[in-house]
């Protein structure tokens, strides 16, 4: 059981919790934060049942996350490869020219929603019923992040054909069930909140249809639980269990086509929301479905997460973040010990090499990596490295994510790039040679 947040910090929460609900007039709010595998603190403000912690309300789009995890599984079964064309799954759409893994990243240009009629408000049945076309490619592929619920239909109808069963069978079976998740429902099961539109002009509201949205299941059918939803933000902090590698987790988390390093941006993985707010990188995802608000979100490096579930179409101020920057505050992560290990190459193979004149430091760091990048308060590219099987070193982030680095006695060789123990060590292979007159302090003609 994860340790309870001291009185102030729960002071604190419970105030920005209340201030969200009774502003943002959700009907009910339900919100918590994650911490050591599970709720730290938690609270319902409104009109909310108690305990508040096993009351359903509709995740949204948080669904779409639970469909890329089953999609990562038959990718790490080694059934599907995120390069795949969507045609060899799932044949005749107007999209089969796309990849799988630019449906989990929205960048294969399909419609936001599907044809017909507002699927989060109207019944829904199979993939033929939406009579797909050319008019719902919309831009071309990996052009640009076009956020798709339609695609997420897709990818929900490619689990289903690989798999021989629903979707909903599907990520029961492997994914909820498996976390323990069994409060998390394709539509209501037991107590389950009324979703509702609060008028905007008048303290009045009026209920929200519910219905099974057949194909676009994936893209936003779930009901869950605070204490479910809890439990999901522990996945996403690394309790996989056996649902995922961590590896493929982290993979899903890598933001696609946005550069990390810039100070402040918005992105999205492989079936993940990845923001970065106040200085911190924050993956997840938010949800909404008329009548109903949701949102996970986890710090990976502080080790905590924050979860949120709200009857009310729209209008509330996004609050997980917040929670997990009060949390930081009062309560700042403790970092383990540090303690001596054996680094994973020889000694004098780490220190300072040279990328032409300019220096850079490898060194080892934790989880048996290397990392190389410029010494302090000079810029220049950074990454972390992991061993291969066959010995080869490869990027993990940065600039030179998925590229090799080889070591060698006196250079490194890393994406054509050679880096020396000297400037320009006239001794190593340093691409186009160096010029025998070596360094001077005249700049002459060449």
């Amino acid at each position: 059981m994860p340790e309870p947040v001291l009185p102030s910090t729960a002071r604190t929460l419970l105030a920005r919790t209340a201030r969200v609900q009774r502003e943002g007039r959700a009907p009910g709010l339900v919100a918590g934060v994650v911490r050591d595998g599970g709720l730290a603190w938690s609270a319902g403000r409104g009109d909310v049942a108690e305990p508040h912690t096993d009351v359903q309300y509709r995740l949204g789009s948080i669904s779409k996350t639970v469909t890329a995890v089953a999609v990562m599984r038959l990718r790490d079964e080694g059934r599907l490869a995120l390069d795949d064309p969507l045609d060899r799954h799932v044949p005749g759409t107007p999209f089969g020219d796309r990849s799988v893994g630019q449906l989990l990243s929205h960048l294969a240009g399909a419609a936001a929603e599907s044809p017909g009629g507002w699927w989060e408000r109207v019944p829904g049945g199979p993939l033929a019923d939406l009579r797909l076309s050319g008019e719902h490619v919309v831009l071309g592929e990996a052009r640009r992040f076009h956020y798709s619920n339609l695609g997420f239909g897709l990818l929900g109808e490619l689990v289903a054909r690989l798999r021989g069963r629903s979707w909903e069978d599907v990520v029961t079976a492997e994914v909820l069930g498996p976390l323990g998740m069994t409060r998390t429902t394709p539509r209501p099961s037991g107590r389950a909140a009324q979703g509702y539109a609060v008028h905007p002009w008048a303290d009045v509201v009026l209920p929200e249809p519910e219905h099974d949205a057949g194909v676009m299941a994936a893209a936003g059918q779930l009901w869950a639980t605070l204490a479910d939803l809890a439990r999901f933000a522990a996945f996403l902090l690394g309790d996989t269990g056996d649902v995922l590698s961590p590896a493929t987790l982290e993979e899903m988390a890598v933001p696609a086509g946005v550069d990390g390093s810039s100070p402040a941006w918005s992105a999205y993985g492989l079936g993940l929301q990845v923001l970065r707010v106040d200085g911190r990188t924050l993956t997840g995802h938010g949800g909404s479905m008329p009548g109903f608000l949701a949102g996970v979100f986890v710090d990976r490096e502080e080790g905590t997460g924050g979860v949120s579930l709200a009857n009310t179409t729209s209008g509330l101020d996004v609050l997980v973040p917040g929670l997990l920057a009060d949390l930081r505050a009062a309560e700042p992560r403790v970092a383990e010990p540090w303690r001596p290990a054996e680094p994973p190459v020889p000694l004098e193979q780490l220190g300072v090499w040279y990328w032409g004149p300019a220096p850079h430091a490898l060194r080892a760091v934790d989880g048996g990596l290397l990392h190389l990048g410029p010494l302090p308060g000079r810029s220049g590219r950074a990454s972390r490295f992991r061993r291969d099987a066959d010995g080869t070193w490869v990027g993990l982030d940065g600039y030179y994510a998925g590229e090799p680095l080889r070591i060698a006695g006196d250079h490194l060789d890393l994406g054509t790039f050679v880096f020396t123990r000297s400037p320009y060590d006239p001794a190593a292979p340093v691409p186009g040679d160096v010029d025998p007159r070596g360094w001077s302090a005249t700049a002459g003609e060449a």
